[in-house]
């Protein structure tokens, strides 16, 4: 296969026309090699329109994001150089790479171990030093390092927990899929002032939820 090759067409047949046409995201997905995080049995569908499946972990149906839906989320979010980023979920380290690029800090947190040691793997390679990776639930936040300028979640939730909310800075962005399957919405919150926050749904899309992710509360007689 030639890569540089497929990397191109990702780009211009995939990406650009999902609306992605921040020339500082389309040079990065050049820049971090998308096929170093790709296990290696699927190597060969790196550049491919779909979700990959991560096998080293041990949480059921664990999946790199379709190239389009990371490219997406990055151009939505707006990262800065000044941001400190908490990453939800660290899968192959793939987002986290891109997001280190932006930012001036990211912490990744990976519920599943196997995962968590793919994820640093990956990024140990590629040499992104401003990534803080540890192994947990971050699904209600990671208060170790809050405040945080840009939350990601990879997984989708029916809620979004207060206590995530309540760790973000007052001008801060957060990117999660919301809802349940077969209706998710992707949306971007975006805080306009102290407790004021502004919704905006891109597109609909269905992920695989995260572990432990807030449900609403059940009537029982």
């Amino acid at each position: 296969m030639n890569l540089e090759q497929a990397r191109t067409n990702m780009v211009e047949q995939q990406i650009r026309t999902w609306e992605v046409l921040d020339q500082d995201v389309l040079d990065l997905l050049y820049l971090v090699p998308r096929e170093q995080f790709v296990p290696p049995e699927h190597r060969a569908l790196a550049f491919s329109d779909l979700e990959i499946p991560l096998e080293a972990g041990k949480t059921a149906g664990a999946r790199m994001w379709q190239p389009k839906l990371e490219a997406r989320v990055l151009q939505e979010l707006n990262v800065h150089k000044t941001d400190r980023v908490l990453e939800v979920g660290t899968g192959s380290g793939y987002l986290t790479a891109l997001l280190a690029h932006r930012a001036a800090q990211v912490c990744s947190v990976e519920i599943d171990p196997a995962l968590a040691a793919f994820g640093r793997q990956n990024l140990e390679r590629h040499g992104a030093e401003n990534v803080l990776l540890e192994t947990g639930d971050a699904s209600h936040g990671w208060p170790g390092h809050a405040q945080y300028d840009v939350i990601v979640l990879t997984g989708s939730t029916p809620l979004l927990p207060a206590s995530l909310l309540a760790q973000l800075t007052p001008e801060a962005r957060l990117f999660a899929v919301v809802g349940d399957a077969p209706a998710m919405s992707a949306r971007i919150l975006t805080c306009t002032g102290p407790g004021e926050q502004r919704f905006t749904d891109l597109f609909e899309t269905v992920i695989r939820p995260l572990a432990n992710a807030e449900r609403p509360s059940r009537f029982k007689f």
